[in-house]
């Protein structure tokens, strides 16, 4: 059997998986390789070397071969191509090189990426004592140079973690490179045979081979040498792999990378220190800072370090929070909190012994928890950015799931929408973090940092999230020790934690109904003013498309409006005179008979720096049918984004009604459209010159297709009927894409109602858009005209 059909039959024996596997498949291709290389009749004193994963034994299945023809200065050209030449031949992928021992030390000490592949050398075939040569010159040079190194290895990992982000965080991972993948796992072992650390082992090996064996039925689905894991993937992945489903495949990818992620940082702070050390106090007699060894070896790395009172029970020590000799886990159940508080508190971070010797030893909190418990608690969230880490290493250590168990059910879960960057698990405390940097603007910020924490714990269970988070977040806030009162204010905050931003892009605001509603809902100005820093901190912690200037404003206004009713004061409705530009533009319009527009930057709206440039555009027009629609697919054609119209009648010299429609829109890639070719552009839609909808799907049939996603369908619906009292509120859920508006607006044209009023939002790749409607007259539609109406709607988009 040739060496193809027998690496064919070992990747499909049945029951050989995993490392065993991997282990089988390096032993193959070094039989293959050393018949190869006998066959090829080398000379003495040379020696076919592994080095990177296949010098571990570990090879994927579509893994290339790192391979090194090592010599002793003999001539090797021809036999190095009398050896290549069968391993392309047989399709492998193959990096190779052919280099002395010398030759091979020049190169590892000029380029740390080939050191790292050479502190992993394996003897294939040849001259097994020249292979060992080398190995042993390399983890010298490896060893003598670590104080230069590994400041170099430090920055590589911190490019790929800008290049690809975290694993434990991202849809589509990278298995490899991201932060937490198998290339760090590949630095901790290479600090390791440095000999200034070691990692934290507990979990280790398994985080590592699960992601390995994720690789490996990656290859296996796609057929290629990829490490990215795409959503078209990871269905047959999760099955190749006997796993539930795709989320619960990622959830354990994630798991594997928060260890390894953690014990990257344990072990670089050790790095860090013992080349501090060095620094400092000149070359000394060697100590081994094992990150994982407990306070013995931690002493021996650090020497006679001064230690800092923190709290009770809590030191300062080497710039870490660790325990204070008399502390006692066993007999205070609070100490866990207190040292988190802490450290967080200092911007430290806590001692890895000390947070394995908490988990070993602590006690469960009684329930209610004590005051201090909860006091600890919300200084620890309080302290913002600075307690992500203190976060990060007691959820290591599994202490959070023991203080919060409902937790579990949130904890790594992936969000498989384009507006979220987080799982839902780092979003809590990412949104706790924000919320820190907005206690003073409410009179109870305790309950602002606490309902920040648990506003998403219903994403564990089924149904609409914020009412399963509004049951949960009872029983939280009791065994928390909340009295009755707060508790209510807890779950009335998590219920409605969506109900402010919602309203406002949704929902008329200037409605006397939409702030009445909101009134009800929250009941007190302390609710209401927790509820909107609430929203801000959510929204902020969300993702770039999650928030926005405009929408603060929206909300803002909102806000300040149900503000004013808690206050005792009337809702009116909200009409603002035409301002002198809109009069200009109107009388214009009704003059020419044609539009009249004004466009300019936005300049209103503090521009958030990963929000496009803010558009005003003043639109007057003398009424007609089809205006909406022919509009947006005017602004679509220029690329521009809608983010908000409203629609006002005038009649200025008497000549008949003028519709002025303000938009707010967004240039889709940074650049304004000249105002003069967009009003030409317009005067052509109206008259007939320019066909708007074929224009745009020749755009979209002239787009590069690439492989998407599939998406929901649309969903169109009639609001309830309090939603507003004086036109009919008609909701529009579906997928981002260009033109969107432009076909939503025909509809309506088709169906004879006149559009008062349209608030779109674009939330990632969905849109959510709501658009108060009249008939001719002015009225709210009859029932089952607003049907009619909204399957229009549905057909247009389906």
């Amino acid at each position: 059997m040739d060496h193809a059909a027998a690496r064919a039959e070992l990747l499909a024996r049945p029951g050989l998986v995993g490392a065993a596997r991997r282990a089988a498949l390096a032993e193959l291709t070094d039989q293959w390789l050393g018949s190869l290389l006998a066959a090829a009749d080398p000379p003495p004193g040379v020696a076919l070397v592994a080095v990177g994963g296949y010098g571990r034994g570990e090879l994927s299945p579509r893994s290339d071969l790192d391979l090194l023809l090592l010599h002793d200065g003999a001539e090797v050209g021809a036999l190095a191509e009398r050896l290549w030449y069968p391993v392309w031949d047989s399709g492998v992928a193959l990096d190779h090189a052919v280099r002395s021992l010398a030759e091979a030390r020049a190169v590892a000490a000029a380029d740390l990426k080939t050191q790292l592949g050479l502190l992993n050398v394996r003897h294939v075939a040849g001259d097994a004592e020249l292979t060992a040569s080398l190995r042993s010159a390399i983890l010298a040079d490896w060893r003598s140079g670590a104080a230069r190194r590994l400041p170099e290895l430090r920055e590589l990992g911190r490019g790929r973690t800008e290049r690809h982000g975290e694993l434990a965080f991202l849809l589509e991972p990278d298995l490899k490179e991201a932060r937490g993948g198998l290339r760090d796992a590949v630095a901790l072992d290479a600090i390791a045979a440095s000999w200034l650390a070691d990692a934290p082992r507990d979990g280790l090996a398994a985080a590592v081979e699960r992601l390995s064996d994720v690789r490996d039925a990656l290859h296996l689905a796609t057929g290629r040498a990829t490490e990215r894991l795409s959503l078209q993937d990871q269905d047959q992945v999760a099955a190749a792999l006997g796993v539930l489903d795709a989320d619960t495949l990622l959830r354990q990818i994630y798991e594997a990378a928060r260890t390894i992620s953690y014990a990257g940082d344990v072990t670089w702070r050790s790095v860090e220190r013992v080349l501090a050390a060095r620094s400092a106090k000149g070359r000394r007699p060697f100590a081994f800072a094992f990150g994982g060894s407990g306070r013995a070896a931690g002493a021996a790395a650090r020497g006679a370090v001064p230690r800092r009172p923190l709290a009770d029970g809590v030191v300062e020590q080497d710039g870490e929070a660790v325990l204070a000799q008399s502390a006692r886990p066993q007999a205070d159940p609070v100490l866990v909190l207190r040292v988190a508080a802490a450290a967080a508190q200092e911007g430290l971070v806590i001692g890895h012994a000390t947070v394995r010797r908490l988990a070993a030893e602590s006690r469960p909190l009684p329930v209610p928890w004590p005051d201090e418990a909860r006091e600890q608690l919300i200084t620890l969230l309080g302290a913002g950015e600075s307690g992500l880490p203190v976060w990060e290493a007691l959820e290591a250590e599994g202490l959070i799931t023991r203080l919060l168990p409902d937790w579990e059910r949130v904890r790594c879960r992936p969000q498989r929408n384009a507006v979220h960057t987080w799982t839902v698990d780092r979003h809590l405390v990412e949104t706790a973090a924000r919320a820190a940097a907005m206690t003073r603007r409410v009179a109870r910020p305790d309950l602002l940092l606490v309902a920040a924490l648990l506003h998403d714990l219903g994403k564990g269970w089924p149904g609409d999230h914020s009412e399963a988070g509004e049951v949960i977040v009872r029983d939280v806030a009791a065994r928390m020790g909340f009295d009755q009162d707060d508790t209510e204010s807890l779950a009335l905050l998590v219920r409605h934690h969506l109900t402010l931003v919602e309203t406002a892009t949704r929902r008329d605001p200037d409605d006397p109904a939409t702030v009445d509603l909101i009134a009800k809902t929250v009941g007190t100005v302390q609710h209401l003013e927790l509820l909107h820093a609430l929203t801000e901190a959510d929204a902020t912690a969300t993702g770039p498309a999650a928030w926005s200037s405009w929408r603060a404003s929206l909300v803002a206004g909102l806000v300040q409006r149900v503000a004013a009713v808690l206050a005792g004061d009337p809702v009116l409705p909200s009409v603002t005179a035409p301002s002198v530009d809109d009069e200009r533009l109107a009388i214009e319009a009704a003059r020419t008979a044609g539009p009249a527009l004004s466009l300019r930057a936005s300049h209103d709206f503090p521009a958030l720096p990963a929000e496009p440039m803010g558009v005003h555009l003043d639109l007057a027009i003398p009424d007609r049918p089809g205006l909406l629609g022919t509009m947006a697919g005017v602004l679509a054609l220029h690329r521009l984004t809608v983010r908000s119209l409203h629609l006002r009648e005038l009649d200025p010299i008497g000549a008949g009604p003028v519709l002025l429609l303000s938009w707010t829109v967004a240039a889709e890639y940074g650049e304004l459209p000249e105002a003069a070719r967009l009003r030409t552009d317009l005067r052509r839609a109206l008259d007939g010159s320019l066909d708007v909808t074929r224009r745009l799907a020749e755009r979209d049939a002239a787009a590069p297709r690439r492989r998407g996603i599939s998406t929901p369908p649309p969903v169109v619906a009639v609001a309830p009927g309090g939603a507003s009292a004086s036109a009919t509120v008609l909701e529009v859920r579906a997928h981002d894409a260009p033109g969107l508006l432009h076909r939503i607006g025909r509809a309506l044209d088709e169906a004879g109602v006149r559009v008062r009023t349209a608030h779109v939002s674009t939330l990632g790749a969905d849109a959510v858009d709501a658009f108060y409607l009249t008939d001719p007259g002015g009225r709210p539609l009859a029932a089952e005209h607003a049907r009619e109406v909204a399957a229009t709607v549905q057909r247009a988009l389906a």
